[in-house]
């Protein structure tokens, strides 16, 4: 019988230690993956880095990573769609309430992961390229598609002309869950506006954008208002520490409604790696605040509903089953979606997770830092 290995946080702050875990067992609706590749996201490095701030309830030693890539062992009841053997693209969300935490953690080399957020994975497509995908994906499907966010049409088999239902602006379209949105929103039949440093423009081209402005242009969200003159702008994604205040002036502009807000307005990065009070911490919570305050205020001002968008929540609604069961299979497969950001692999093994959350730490743009398995 083999054996499981992970990645454990031991307890907060604490870097990562490789060690034996016990081999989960997949439920109903669940499958046994053997995990070929990882990716790592911000939240596993902000949950890593501030203790208890976020994910509260998740108990120690625990197993964070949300985006794996791999073979199918086993399958639980109720299963269909997979077999033993199948390679397969999925969220693992673990780190979720009232999830077993340990059983779905993605840094493990054996990992439970829910059958419908799991899509099969092209011959074409390696475990590493493709692992990019499911955090950022789920966000931004969450964002665009979700009633209590832009609520846009969700993608066909046969994609709408573009522009026909409408215009979207992801505002920080390098990232990974921009890079995903602005796929997803043109697949919808929607124009879509979007912002990156110009080394990145024509990526953003080649992705589906057909507007595209220089974020750290301080007349960006001029820019953008002019060029979107003529248009109906259905909805904004503001993506990236910072991109409410610009996202909500936009909206204001344009006669947005809606604004979706993937990303907190300050930086956690000034931080303390300890616990306890701190002059540092306390700056950041106050920052924090008062530049959320000062958002709501005006996006309330302009009657624009501006909300926080947690990705995991489309395992609860309609938007999960679409995205991982209806769109993903056929489009990665006739390579109507492009895995983005490109995949950098960065190390073998679980030992190289925590150096890839270092790195992550120190700043990545445009691409995704992946360990292969």
């Amino acid at each position: 019988m083999p054996t499981n290995t992970a990645a454990w946080l031991t307890e907060p702050r604490a870097d990562l230690v490789v060690g034996p875990a016990d081999m989960p067992e997949p439920g109903p609706e669940e499958l046994l993956v053997r995990v070929r590749a990882i990716a790592v996201n911000p939240l596993d490095e902000v949950k890593q880095w501030t203790g208890d701030l976020m994910y509260r309830w998740l108990p120690y030693p625990a197993i964070l990573g949300e985006d794996v890539a791999g073979e199918v062992v086993s399958v639980g009841p109720s299963v269909s769609r997979f077999a033993p053997g199948d390679r397969v693209v999925a969220y693992a969300v673990g780190m979720e309430r009232d999830r077993r935490h340990r059983a779905e953690g993605g840094f493990q080399h054996y990992v439970v992961v829910r059958a419908d957020l799991t899509a099969p994975i092209p011959d074409r497509l390696s475990f590493e390229e493709v692992v990019v995908l499911p955090l950022a994906v789920s966000t931004a499907a969450t964002a665009l598609f979700q009633s209590d966010h832009l609520a846009l049409p969700h993608p066909t088999g046969s994609p709408s002309a573009v522009g026909t239902r409408g215009t979207v602006v992801v505002w920080g379209g390098s990232t990974s869950v921009g890079s995903n949105a602005i796929q997803l929103a043109a697949a919808s039949g929607h124009r879509v506006a979007t912002t990156a440093s110009p080394r990145n423009h024509e990526r953003m081209r080649a992705l589906g954008a057909d507007v595209v402005a220089d974020y750290r242009d301080p007349s960006a969200v001029s820019q953008l208002g002019s060029a979107l003159r003529e248009d109906r702008v259905v909805g904004i994604l503001a993506v990236g520490t910072g991109s409410a205040r610009p996202a909500v002036a936009l909206a204001a502009a344009t006669g947005a409604k809606r604004v979706a807000l993937a990303s907190p307005a300050v930086s956690f990065g000034d931080l303390p790696r300890r616990g306890g009070p701190s002059l540092r911490a306390a700056r950041t919570m106050l920052r924090l605040g008062t530049s959320t305050s000062l958002t709501q205020l005006r996006a309330r001002r302009h009657g624009i509903d501006a909300r926080f968008v947690w990705g995991s929540t489309l395992m609860t609604n309609e938007v999960g089953r679409m995205l991982w069961e209806d769109y993903l299979p056929t489009a990665l497969a006739e390579g109507r979606h492009v895995c983005a950001p490109e995949a950098e692999v960065v190390g073998e093994g679980l030992e190289s997770i925590q150096p890839a959350l270092d790195r992550l730490r120190a700043g990545v743009s445009a691409r995704k830092l992946v360990v292969r398995l």
